[in-house]
């Protein structure tokens, strides 16, 4: 798992989708014999989840270490099953720990769906700069490709403050 996810945050997002549209074409093509393109829209929900899945494995382990180990065992004391320990002590410790790092990796992730235009899918960056190219006009494209992100990740925002207010930790007072 560590290399897994070492290899992922090592190597750029732009360069997965790439070789995964590319390296998956070539792939397929020399098993089967005669060339068999992989669609781009399959190419580019893979390789971001292969990104995501990456990211996210660090933050959940990081939120599970993060649980006091005297947790389990006082649990395993009181005769719970693994299934207990993990739904009923382990899950809601990790929740408001892993939240903020994992709002932050759903939103690089909306970000990031803008790379997938690069082999062919259209997003909205494809939209925008189709538009651009065609108008000759660039500025207005782009400010609304801009407000288009700008609007998914604010509501992103909220939806995940409204989540982690609910899962938050209490504070300690001194």
């Amino acid at each position: 798992m560590q290399a897994y996810t070492g290899i992922i945050r090592g190597v750029p997002e732009l360069l997965i989708i790439l070789l995964m549209y590319f390296g998956g074409t070539a792939l397929l093509s020399a098993a089967v014999g005669r060339y068999i393109e992989i669609n781009s829209f399959a190419a580019g929900v893979t390789a971001l989840t292969v990104v995501f899945s990456g990211y996210a494995a660090e933050i959940f382990r990081g939120a599970i270490n993060a649980v006091a180990p005297g947790q389990r065992e006082a649990a395993t004391a009181l005769g719970l099953s693994r299934w207990q320990i993990w739904l009923l002590i382990i899950i809601p410790q990790m929740i408001p720990i892993a939240l903020p790092a994992f709002c932050n990796l759903c939103i690089s992730l909306i970000k990031d769906t803008s790379l997938i235009s690069v082999v062919g899918l259209t997003d909205v960056m494809r939209v925008a700069y189709i538009g651009a190219g065609s108008l000759r006009a660039p500025l207005p494209f782009y400010l609304a490709a801009s407000a288009i992100y700008l609007t998914l990740t604010s509501l992103s925002l909220l939806s995940f403050r409204l989540i982690e207010r609910r899962y938050s930790l209490p504070l300690a007072k001194g």
